[in-house]
């Protein structure tokens, strides 16, 4: 079999596209994270519905990007796994993470991209993509 071939039969569904991601984080860094994914990200935060709100974390959002930071007992950054977002304007995204203290790792392997790997405050690992 060669890849992009299958013989399983389409499925009586379809998937459309991601709701969101979801990022782990320690206990007690919900304001470190609203600091980073709201104020230098610029992601507005949204209100978690009241049944969960009592479990931590927080929720941000911007344009079509949605990301939840759960809390999680024992928290440890994924050391490869990351969300990768598209975004306009990457030169000035990376100015405001360096002036933030975040880690910035420019990568130029994939052929017709421009990424940049950072991490938020708790480790995460995140990849920003623009074309070009």
């Amino acid at each position: 079999m060669t890849a992009g071939t299958t013989t399983t039969p389409r499925p009586p569904f379809r998937l459309e596209h991601v709701d969101h991601v979801q990022l782990a984080a320690p206990p007690g860094s919900e304001e470190t994270l609203r600091a980073f994914y709201g104020t230098v990200l610029g992601m507005r935060e949204k209100p978690k519905p009241a049944a969960l709100a009592a479990r931590g974390g927080c929720w941000f959002t911007a344009g079509a990007v949605e990301l939840h930071l759960g809390i999680e007992e024992g928290f440890r950054p994924a050391r490869k796994a990351h969300p990768g977002l598209r975004v306009t304007g990457l030169d000035a995204l990376a100015e405001r993470l360096a002036a933030a203290g975040a880690p910035l790792v420019p990568d130029d392997s994939v052929p017709g991209r421009r990424r940049l790997h950072t991490e938020d405050p708790v480790g995460n690992r995140l990849e920003f993509l623009e074309d070009g």
